[in-house]
């Protein structure tokens, strides 16, 4: 694999043991977020608006256009507040060195049919500039719909969040919290973070207002011992702005969400 498109890997430091479920945070205070579900109504992954047309999310969350509707300014799944905007995908875009086999470049763009509407629920946010690293210490945000307990069970109705801070490349390479082999292809890339569970896939991780990662995966979701995945979005920066400009003819630069 050429070390250009090498996925680095955020990850990030546990606090108490676990971080699973964090907490409510106020209702549309976190206006980035998205909602993508299945035509059941049923959420399954999570995402981020970089653009009135664009969503940023994982690759692995693929299930097809016709199989998924985002849902933006939404706060509590299971209650109409009239505040949701609804799209269809138009288009899905993988990374085209996704490997579902590794989740190495685990990130996709997708385009709105119709583009969304900002306003005081709904926003874009900011992208980090290509090869741009996060200190140790950095706090971070990670937040989903996903499960709040280790035992699975009903996604929860209403959106939460936990905070995180970012710890060095040295400490994560020199702990034992993995095992998995796929580490070994990203030495020296490595930061560390918790995943909050699973339905949280393709969510946000934001650190000072700009969306560093995308919940990738994770071993035993948010067990002491098994930091979740983020694919680090800085990687991949030249390939988002590439691919809406082509398509589009502009780029997340003209919404000066850039870092």
């Amino acid at each position: 694999m050429k070390p250009s498109v090498i996925l680095q890997y955020l990850l990030l430091e546990l606090l108490a043991g676990r971080i699973v479920g964090g907490y409510v945070p106020a209702p549309h205070s976190i206006r980035y977020i998205v909602s993508i579900q299945s035509p059941s109504g049923r959420h399954f992954c999570g995402g981020s608006l970089v653009h009135r047309y664009w969503v940023l999310t994982a690759a692995h969350c693929n299930i097809g256009s016709e199989q998924m509707t985002i849902v933006a300014g939404d706060h509590s799944l299971n209650i109409y507040e009239g505040t949701e905007q609804y799209s269809k995908p138009q288009r899905l875009i993988p990374h085209p060195q996704y490997d579902k086999s590794t989740n190495d470049a685990d990130i996709m763009l997708i385009k709105l049919k119709v583009p969304v509407i900002l306003n005081r629920y709904v926003s874009v946010v900011a992208l980090p500039r290509q090869g741009a690293s996060l200190p140790e210490g950095r706090a971070c945000w990670v937040s989903g719909w996903g499960h709040t307990s280790t035992g699975g069970g009903q996604l929860p109705s209403t959106l939460h969040t936990a905070k995180l801070p970012v710890i060095s490349s040295l400490r994560c390479n020199g702990s034992d919290k993995y095992t998995t082999k796929n580490l070994a292809i990203y030495s020296g890339d490595l930061h560390v973070f918790i995943l909050l569970f699973q339905g949280d896939s393709g969510g946000p991780l934001v650190c000072q207002g700009f969306v560093h990662g995308v919940v990738s995966w994770g071993n035993l979701c948010a067990k002491a011992n098994f930091p979740g995945v983020y694919t680090a979005v800085s990687r991949f920066r030249r390939w988002i702005d590439r691919t809406i400009f082509e398509l589009d003819g502009e780029t997340p630069n003209i919404l000066k969400v850039t870092e």
